[in-house]
């Protein structure tokens, strides 16, 4: 996951320097794309709770299965991503942002959109083996991937070496480009005769109804809810980008910032799921609880850190982002704007961390139902009404915005940690009582 941040990261620092437009469309586009990737490549990547608890369970038999079952739903969800690209212009042009950002945005959506069956299949395969713990692989070649991904992510937008200029085109192809990759070596060490002797990855190829639909069951409320945070955090940055430009671009800056802890934190929901998984298989929910609080203790020693950064050199990190078509007048009122702004997010990054850890556990548990209609509910009363009123109807501007922001991943925090608490996912399996 942190290979993901650096991707991410030095893409968005190579379009902000490219220029304002581009970092302007980056992360409307992005993010919007991210709602429907998320909910897929959530609901395939929820292979990784199935094989957790098989393999807790002992059950090595039906874990090559178990993955199958992911890479037909990634082959459905591939297909639904390309049509969705075809909805590209209209779906911008409702937003209402400048037209010189509409062009941009519809740009880099569909070229993502294009792409992301292959990151979906990734996820599908690497469940394989973050299931079972066995996480370094995935590290390795996610680390030759960003590798690859960083210096043809600067060619192809500046156009350096043998490659054109392509501008945000050109970061959309080096990201696609990445997955393929990923996913190309994933899909060589998966399928080996090892594995398939232990796991069944080759000889157990069906189609197993019942098993799917166990994934669909849970994997896609936990897909929803992940799906509607993320829709949250849309409907925020599409609300900001009608304020003005300098605005979105100063909400584009901090988010990117914000993504050096968002992925990171994914990756340790991930690693909690896989404990609670295997723990739970082995009907063993004292050793479940045991890694949660570790998690969280190591997730907040993190978090720590990064809010020092952000309250004490936030002016450096500003700097990165500063597009060479901006005056510095201009881009001294973006800072000041971003210094403050990092400050709300210093605000809530602890609670992101208490929240994501906390649905990582009721997720490897299979408390999925609970957490989509929590988070459904709090991403509307708690979020998308008081920020469309205050902004649309009493134009409170852009530290509302923030504040709304903060209040939301505090009832988001509120409502996952207690479910955690109280216990009942203790007794939840999503695997059959056979296994």
């Amino acid at each position: 996951m942190s290979t993901t941040v650096v991707m991410t990261f030095t893409d968005r620092v190579f379009l902000a320097n490219y220029s304002i437009d581009a970092i302007a469309a980056a992360l409307p586009a992005g993010i919007t794309s991210f709602v429907f990737l998320s909910f897929f490549s959530d609901t395939a990547g929820y292979g990784n709770v199935f094989i957790a608890q098989y393999y807790g369970a002992g059950a090595l038999n039906r874990v090559g299965n178990a993955m199958w079952q992911s890479i037909y739903f990634s082959m459905g969800a591939w297909l639904f991503m390309i049509c969705l690209s075809f909805c590209a212009g209209p779906l911008f042009q409702l937003v209402g942002h400048a037209p010189e950002v509409q062009r941009l945005e519809v740009i880099y959506f569909r070229i993502l959109c294009w792409g992301s069956g292959i990151y979906i299949l990734g996820m599908s395969l690497s469940s394989f083996y973050t299931g079972r713990g066995a996480t370094r692989p995935v590290m390795i070649i996610h680390f030759i991937g960003m590798l690859l991904n960083v210096p043809l992510d600067y060619a192809l937008i500046n156009g350096v070496w043998i490659f054109p200029e392509l501008g945000i085109l050109g970061a959309g192809l080096a990201t696609v480009f990445a997955w393929t990759v990923i996913t190309s070596l994933l899909a060589v060490i998966v399928f080996t005769r090892a594995n398939d002797r232990v796991f069944k990855v080759l000889k157990n190829y069906h189609f197993n109804g019942d098993r799917f639909r166990r994934l669909l069951r849970f994997g896609v409320p936990s897909a929803l809810q992940f799906s509607l945070d993320v829709f949250a955090f849309l409907f925020f940055v599409f609300i900001v980008g009608r304020i003005g430009k300098a605005e979105l671009a100063v909400t584009n800056i901090a988010i990117s910032l914000d993504s050096v802890s968002f992925r990171p934190l994914i990756g340790f929901a991930l690693g909690t799921s896989t404990l609670v998984g295997q723990a739970l298989g082995r009907n063993r929910p004292d050793e479940a609880v045991e890694a949660a609080k570790a998690t969280m203790v190591i997730a907040a020693g993190y978090i720590s850190v990064l809010i020092l950064l952000y309250l004490f050199v936030p002016q450096p990190l500003l700097e990165l982002f500063r597009p060479r078509d901006v005056s510095p007048e201009s881009f001294a009122h973006i800072k000041g704007m971003g210094v403050v702004v990092l400050r709300f997010v210093c605000a809530y990054l602890l609670l992101d961390g208490l929240y994501m850890i906390s649905t990582a556990v009721l997720k490897g548990a299979g408390d999925t139902k609970f957490i989509m209609w929590s988070v459904g509910l709090a991403s509307l009363f708690g979020m998308v009404m008081p920020l469309y009123i205050g902004m649309e109807v009493y134009d409170l501007g852009l530290y509302f915005a923030w504040s709304c922001l903060v209040v939301f991943l505090f009832l988001l925090a509120l409502i996952t940690f207690g479910r955690f608490r109280l216990g009942k996912w203790k007794s939840m399996r999503v695997i059959e009582q056979s296994a």
